[in-house]
């Protein structure tokens, strides 16, 4: 529709003036930061001046960006060899060198996040989830064991958080003696913005007191900067190393598959694949996860947050999109610091709205890993069992990895020959089990849930030791009830409610 020469000079006026609001915005968002930096003293200042670097890189690109980041009608499916499946992958077989693709390897786990969902204090990969065992013991109990079998040097690389970082380093000294060499690096630290103002609501670059709140991780997209930023990506480079394998500490499938591995490291040199996401299908429970897309005829990973309202719904399908992002990423080191030098790496921004302790609403601009695969040459997806995305995220999530569903070799979880299906069970616990030593206080032995199929318990519930859970069991205590499981019960596709409690005589 043609506009009339009045409304063309009036949408002309409306783009001037919110041009210069940006611009004046941006001033202004430029000596607040000036004013951040001027706190900082010493080696500090290096840091804080590339973070705040960053930080204003981003939040110039968040002011220029207008609704949703994707047109809906410009996303197509991805073609059929862009998405391989793993047992192709698989049938090619491996070398009788092994050993020369994994030299090649470094395995990094993203390790920024804190336990507080599950109630806990520090690093997320220091809750035990098996036999005693926290993430970080199982990752490294994994690596050491292939660098034993195959007589390699696969190191483990941690990104940390400021949350994270000092109390994962105090326990990296009792892995001195395994034979695994471990690194870290700090993601950045970037200023949360004030919703309203959208300044920065820091006073100074301090974390204590007030301040501490007014500093955030900017999300696991920041490993490309922060690693390179550290020197380390470098030294690695310079050791020989071409690929990393980077996934969650909290995701127990993501262990080194040298099929994968493989297939990366045999492609010839001008067609090498520079990123692979594995993604593996979508049940109801994943309606939420990413997915991948082709759009403007590149590969491109596609986030909830970034779909317009009106077509989240079909997002969600699982008809319309099968497969989903397991953050499981085989990325090419020497194409990580080319973009990173060309300033070449492009990804959406996700902005994350919170409310601090004291009411302020601010937002956090984040960015996600997987969103970077359409700046990598070759990208390609591989569809992969769905055991290879294993996380622990509740303790709901805890309560199977705990169970007799897995084995423990290794550092590795392997799902039970016992087990009749490939799937796991359902689990939804209550309130009452949220927090990991609430939830431990319930239980005085984990169920046997070999042939669970559903399992949802609500309110104030307590198993006794030997209890066998199967089909579908819903255990419900209303308000004021106590429902007291007792030792060696068999349930089997039943329903308890009310009050059941058996006391000692």
């Amino acid at each position: 529709m043609a506009l009339g020469l009045g409304e063309e000079s009036a949408h002309r006026g409306m783009a001037q003036f919110q041009e210069m609001m940006r611009q004046q915005l941006e001033g202004s968002m430029y000596a607040e930061l000036q004013k951040l930096l001027g706190t900082a003293s010493g080696a500090d200042k290096e840091v804080a001046k590339k973070n705040l670097e960053g930080f204003a890189n981003l939040f110039q690109r968040f002011l220029q960006v207008k609704g949703p980041s994707v047109e809906w009608v410009k996303i197509q499916r991805p073609p059929e060899d862009s998405i391989q499946p793993y047992e192709r992958i698989a049938a090619r077989g491996l070398p009788d060198n092994v050993a020369d693709s994994l030299n090649k390897l470094v395995v990094v786990k993203l390790n920024g996040g804190l336990g507080t969902s599950m109630g806990c204090k520090g690093p997320k990969s220091l809750i035990s989830v098996r036999n005693e065992n926290t993430f970080l013991d199982l990752t490294v109990q994994q690596i050491e064991h292939l660098n034993k079998t195959y007589n390699t040097d696969v190191p483990l690389v941690l990104m940390n958080s400021f949350n994270t970082d000092e109390d994962t380093k105090k326990i990296l000294q009792k892995y001195t003696h395994h034979r695994v060499k471990i690194h870290t690096f700090n993601q950045s630290r970037y200023p949360r913005i004030n919703k309203e103002s959208l300044l920065p609501v820091a006073s100074s670059l301090s974390m204590s007191g007030q301040n501490a709140e007014a500093w955030y991780p900017p999300g696991h997209g920041d490993i490309y900067a922060s690693f390179y930023n550290s020197g380390l990506l470098d030294q690695l480079i310079a050791q020989g190393k071409e690929y990393i394998f980077v996934s969650n500490i909290d995701n127990l499938g993501a262990t080194v598959d040298l099929h994968i591995l493989h297939h990366l490291v045999s492609q010839p040199n001008g067609k090498r694949c520079e990123f692979v996401m594995e993604v593996t299908d979508k049940t109801r429970a994943d309606v939420k996860g990413g997915t991948l897309i082709t759009y403007d005829g590149k590969l491109r990973l596609l986030e909830i947050a970034q779909v317009p309202k009106a077509h989240v719904d079909e997002f969600k399908s699982v008809s319309k999109f099968k497969i989903f992002n397991t953050n499981n990423l085989w990325i090419s080191l020497p194409a990580i610091k080319r973009l990173q030098e060309k300033a070449a790496m492009d990804m959406e921004i996700i902005v994350n709205p919170k409310t601090l302790d004291g009411g302020q609403n601010v937002i956090q601009l984040e960015t996600a890993v997987g969103a970077a695969i359409k700046c990598f040459d070759n990208a390609m997806g591989i569809n992969v069992p769905r055991s290879r995305f294993l996380p622990v995220k509740t303790t709901s999530d805890l309560l199977l990895v705990m169970s007799n569903l897995y084995s423990l070799e290794a550092g590795s979880l392997t799902m039970s020959p016992k087990r009749e299906f490939p799937t796991t069970p359902h689990v939804k616990l209550g309130s009452s089990f949220t927090k990991v030593q609430e939830y431990l206080t319930r239980l005085e032995s984990i169920p046997d849930i070999l042939e669970l199929d559903h399992l949802t318990v609500s309110g104030d519930v307590t198993f006794g030791k030997n209890v066998s859970l199967k089909g579908t069991v819903i255990i419900i205590a209303n308000h004021g009830d106590r429902i007291d499981i007792p030792a060696g019960s068999m349930l089997e596709n039943k329903i308890v409610s009310g009050n059941l409690r058996i006391l000692d005589h």
